[in-house]
């Protein structure tokens, strides 16, 4: 955002945030499975799910436990990044020339896309005790529900047909929406219910392995 010439703020001779928010899903992508590959991997690896299962927790208080530890530090990771809204601010000619109602719905779109790859890396987390494993298969339903049903849209016999239906199902449509400082509450809903799909996937993932 600020070395590279052809993304750099200071280059640019607009005060905006979008380079950061264009880049930012993107770094998400492996940043985030490389965050929660551990969360069921690793106890399932050494055995201390069993040890987990005899405490006093439903599994679902235990997964949810997991995701939101995460989700924590997903949000965590992006607090920093307010500097750059207050370095945009201060640059504006004049000064304070930034659009703060999209800036802020940008950050509120950021983050819910950070807890709905959450959910994905989670789940993910929950099929293998390989980590390596783990990661691989979270980046690669991160980048499929990201990017994967745009350009499924696409294709010749669903592009002018059915090509909204199917961009409306992936991550990125909805993200960019609200990107744009409007906060729908279909948007909204749709990353809560996408959440809670992949928590259950995680549920059922757990559970198959007393079947």
């Amino acid at each position: 955002m600020w070395v590279f010439p052809e993304t750099s703020a200071l280059d640019y001779g607009y005060a905006t945030l979008d380079t950061l928010f264009f880049y930012s899903p993107w770094i998400f992508l492996f940043l985030i499975p490389a965050i929660t590959m551990r969360s069921f991997s690793e106890e399932l690896r050494s055995g201390t799910i069993e040890l987990l299962a005899t405490r006093p927790l439903t599994e679902m208080q235990i997964i949810l436990g997991k995701y939101f530890a995460s989700v924590f530090l997903v949000l965590f990771t992006l607090i920093p990044t307010l500097i750059y809204y207050y370095t945009i601010y201060q640059l504006g000619s004049p000064k304070g020339n930034l659009d703060s109602g999209a800036s802020i719905g940008s950050y509120m779109g950021l983050f819910l896309l950070g807890a709905a790859f959450t959910s994905v890396g989670v789940f993910a987390s929950s099929l293998s005790k390989n980590l390596v494993v783990a990661f691989i298969l979270a980046v690669f339903l991160c980048f499929i529900c990201y990017n994967g049903f745009d350009s499924l849209s696409k294709l010749p016999f669903i592009e002018g047909h059915y090509d909204t239906l199917v961009q409306n199902l992936g991550i990125n449509q909805h993200y960019q929406s609200i990107s744009k400082g409007v906060i729908d509450t279909r948007d909204v809903l749709y990353f809560i219910s996408f959440s809670a799909l992949f928590i259950l996937g995680t549920k059922l993932s757990l559970e198959s392995r007393k079947w």
